[in-house]
């Protein structure tokens, strides 16, 4: 038996990076999978990854829209009868120039950001928990980041944004316990996806690869399958006494005390 044998999960972000692997492991564990993601040809790719014989459709959707969310939701209740795992992945970092300041930072990026990564979020949790409070059963995991711990780790919007999300897992972990709903969070730290990847190709076009993950205790950066790993823990009856947590998944960075301008 597998962890997820016989299990419902919904994957947001699911055509990259660490959504990707997250999909791919739940379905290799014996879940049947819902993934969802902006990008049909993300989507595609991921499917072509899936185990042989697994079960998961795939479906273009934008977490910032609730509409689309609550059909997204209906969809998977109707498709497979309920929903035993939400894995919100989806998110954006911010899309101007470098890390500029407070005074240069624009409005209009920050409602971008934080529609994804913090509202796409709770959009989710809000039209998916009644389901699971209804069984008394379920297990919800977001994605924050070492950003949203510390400073250095990405722009004022993006750390906003997952600070957000860390206290959004607290308060939800509190509203949906005495349901048996477990909300958890992960806070990846330096890792290669499709949104970081300009981060990597730039050191590795200015002979500064080496420094990647370098402040970093293991002095590495992480892959999405570690990630994923983490992920899966959390929604699963390994930590069914974890609710409330945020669980740095970063090597190291958050333990030390990084010096400023300091990190990659």
């Amino acid at each position: 038996m597998e962890r997820f044998d016989n299990r419902i999960a919904i994957v947001t972000g699911a055509g990259s990076g660490i959504g990707r692997a997250t999909a791919v492991r739940l379905a290799r564990e014996g879940a049947k999978v819902m993934m969802v993601d902006r990008s049909e040809a993300g989507l595609l790719d991921t499917e072509g990854l899936m185990p042989e014989g697994a079960e998961a459709l795939r479906r273009i959707g934008d977490v910032a829209d609730e509409d689309q969310v609550r059909s997204l939701v209906e969809e998977t209740i109707s498709a497979f009868g309920r929903i035993d795992v939400l894995c919100n992945v989806a998110g954006i970092a911010s899309t101007g120039s470098g890390h500029p300041d407070i005074t240069g930072n624009d409005r209009e990026e920050w409602e971008k950001v934080l529609s994804v990564n913090l509202i796409g979020t709770m959009l989710f949790i809000k039209h998916v928990a009644p389901h699971m409070q209804a069984r008394k059963l379920g297990s919800i995991v977001n994605t924050a980041s070492v950003a949203g711990i510390r400073s250095g780790a990405g722009g004022n919007a993006y750390s906003a944004s997952k600070a957000g999300v860390i206290n959004l897992t607290m308060t939800a972990a509190c509203d949906l316990g005495t349901d048996n709903v477990r909300v958890n969070a992960v806070c990846p730290g330096l890792v290669e996806t499709g949104m970081t990847q300009a981060v990597f190709d730039y050191a590795r076009a200015n002979e500064k690869a080496h420094k990647l993950g370098s402040r970093c205790e293991l002095r590495r950066y992480g892959a999405p399958e570690e990630i994923a790993a983490a992920i899966l823990f959390l929604a699963s009856d390994d930590a069914s006494y974890i609710t409330g947590q945020a669980l740095p998944v970063d090597g190291g960075n958050t333990a030390s005390l990084n010096l400023p301008g300091m990190k990659v």
